[in-house]
């Protein structure tokens, strides 16, 4: 197996981030993690084994396995509209244009939001990083994704007839709260974390993890970072089962474990098999064109094969040559954090950076080294 630190090395040499942690499973099963450069711009601590990230939207595939779990025991369904659960979610509405004076028109969506939706990108919610059309409507209405515990936002297209990413799952971890009367974090605690032995994945973290955190910073057009503040809010918020947890990269790793593992002990095979399976039929998924250059670079992952969305993640039809093998599970994280679980092989791996724009280059290239060392 190619040497993890040296790749580090070389990608802090070359300013791809200040610092970053990866931890992997190789194919064979070996495992290895490693940590190179500081803790930021405005931290010249070095990054260590234990140096605490926001892993942002890493936070998807656990908060949908939540839901996945309560469709086994038959608390939820895929396919009912969610509205009854969820009211804000009953009346959908699509924005359809602006009129004359800049004011956001809408319709009645023609069909209701299911979970199904929700978990597959397909429900017509968008972010305003990869929208210009919701980021136009948030301008017009003074709004922000973050300015309510449940914001009122247009859909971008009926439900079912396109693939956007936006914060369906965050909505998907509210409905997990309705559903159980618990909070998302004691939820996560109690039937994912415990299970898997991960302490130190969290929303909130304790005053010992934060002494451990990384910070973000921003990347400059001439390369160099500087520091910018930045968190999630120190209490329940709405995104939070889209993106509001911190992690390692081997606690982290340890949720992929189980994904590349087959899903125990977390989803029944049946489950899992669903989960890793093409949910949006021949929609092209993981596009993210960016209107927001600051937050995020334009994405396109893995275009040499066909993407689609399982329910939990992208997934990829074709092998990828020296890489994962087909029906891989893969993701990321807007401060440039990239995941990958491959149940054919068994292999995993996260890389973690904390830097905007998301889908740098150089962190993109760092997690493709980083992959390729666990298949060579």
């Amino acid at each position: 197996m190619t040497d993890l630190q040296a790749i580090l090395d070389a990608a802090v040499a070359a300013r791809h981030a200040p610092g970053f942690s990866a931890a992997i499973i190789a194919r064979g099963g070996d495992r290895a993690a490693a940590s190179a450069g500081r803790r930021g711009a405005d931290d010249a601590t070095e990054v260590t084994d234990d140096t605490l990230f926001w892993i942002a939207s890493c936070t998807k595939a656990i908060t949908s396995v939540a839901a996945l779990q309560l469709v086994e025991r038959g608390l939820l369904d895929l396919d009912a509209p969610v509205g009854d659960r969820l009211p804000a979610l009953a009346s959908p509405r699509v924005l359809t244009g602006f009129d004359a004076d800049g004011a956001p028109v809408t319709r009645p969506a023609t069909a209701p939001i299911t979970l199904r939706r929700l978990l597959t990108h397909t429900s017509g919610l968008a972010y305003d990083f990869a929208s210009g059309d919701l980021a136009k409507y948030l301008a017009a209405t003074g709004e922000t994704l973050m300015s309510a515990s449940e914001p009122d936002i247009p859909l971008m297209f009926d439900p079912g007839q396109a693939w956007l990413y936006g914060i369906g799952i965050d909505w998907a971890g509210k409905l997990v709260e309705s559903v159980t009367g618990q909070g998302l974090d004691a939820y996560f605690t109690e039937n994912i974390f415990t299970p898997l032995g991960m302490t130190e994945t969290t929303f909130f973290p304790n005053a010992e993890q934060q002494s451990r955190r990384a910070s973000v910073s921003q990347k400059r057009d001439d390369g160099s970072f500087v520091a910018i503040p930045f968190g999630m809010p120190g209490e329940p918020h709405f995104m939070m089962g889209g993106g509001g947890l911190y992690s390692t990269a081997g606690d982290y790793l340890r949720f992929l474990a189980a994904i590349a593992g087959g899903g125990a002990p977390l989803l029944r095979p049946d489950t899992f098999a669903l989960m890793m399976s093409n949910q949006i039929g021949d929609l092209d998924a993981g596009v993210l064109e960016s209107v927001q250059p600051m937050l995020s670079h334009t994405f396109e992952p893995l275009p040499e094969v066909t993407r689609r969305w399982g329910l939990a993640g992208l997934l990829n039809l074709d092998p990828v040559e020296g890489r994962r093998a087909t029906g891989s599970l893969a993701w990321a994280g807007l401060a440039n954090a990239y995941y990958w679980a491959d149940p054919e092989t068994g292999a995993a791996g996260v890389v973690l950076a904390q830097i905007f724009p998301f889908g740098d280059p150089g962190v993109l290239a760092t997690f493709e080294a980083v992959e390729r060392a666990a298949y060579a």
